[in-house]
């Protein structure tokens, strides 16, 4: 009997490409789901903050909607899951004393003895300005989106990451605003379709002697 070879991450993410159609008939099983959104879980983020919410969309309906706000892409309504990274609008204090309750609480240790880390996350959210602080927040979104990428070729599941939709409609729809969010960046997972042209496609990246700067 032949063994199976085992793919390394480089192998996986050499198969994995920003797929274009998927097979609607197609869904991720539950626990290889789970998998995937634990590793994002597990995604860094300045100062440990997690400055973004993640949505798992499979609502038909809602996808519809979301959708006509995606210049029509398929993908939004055929993938098994739809993911939306939404940047937290309303980092302030309240938001740093929370996250350092929960530090503290995990930790099993006196919020008191956190007092510097403390002082830390305030100050760097204090010295920013609101636009300041939403660009900071989009930027750990994109982490997220890294991992998500990553996970999801480690459990051989296919993604498309998406920046090719209208932020204010999928607000809208997605009640976001309301909720201190605004949508950043969306990806969508599931399994590529047969006659998917792009999946045969060579991968294009720079070469590694142009990409690489070794001081």
């Amino acid at each position: 009997m032949q063994k199976k070879k085992i793919m390394s991450l480089v192998d996986k993410l050499n198969w994995r490409y920003a797929t274009k159609k998927f097979d609607s008939t197609k869904k991720i099983a539950a626990d290889k789901l789970q998998n995937i959104l634990d590793a994002v879980q597990l995604a860094p983020s300045s100062l440990g903050l997690q400055h973004y919410r993640i949505l798992v969309i499979e609502d038909a309906a809602i996808r519809a909607q979301l959708r006509e706000v995606a210049y029509g892409q398929p993908q939004i309504t055929d993938a098994s899951q739809l993911i939306v990274f939404a940047a937290e609008t309303n980092i302030n204090e309240d938001f740093g004393k929370k996250f350092i309750a929960n530090v503290a609480a995990t930790r099993n240790v006196p919020r008191e003895a956190l007092a510097g880390y403390e002082s830390m996350v305030l100050g760097a959210i204090n010295a920013r300005t609101p636009e300041q602080l939403l660009v900071w927040a989009q930027k750990q979104a994109y982490i997220g989106l890294g991992v998500l990428v990553t996970a999801a070729a480690e459990q051989d599941v296919d993604i498309c990451p998406m920046e090719g939709f209208d932020p204010a409609g999928f607000d809208k729809i997605l009640g976001l605003t309301e909720k201190g969010l605004t949508a950043t960046v969306i990806a969508t997972i599931g399994y590529r379709a047969e006659d998917d042209a792009t999946s045969r496609a060579a991968k294009v990246r720079r070469p590694a002697s142009e990409l690489f700067i070794h001081a």
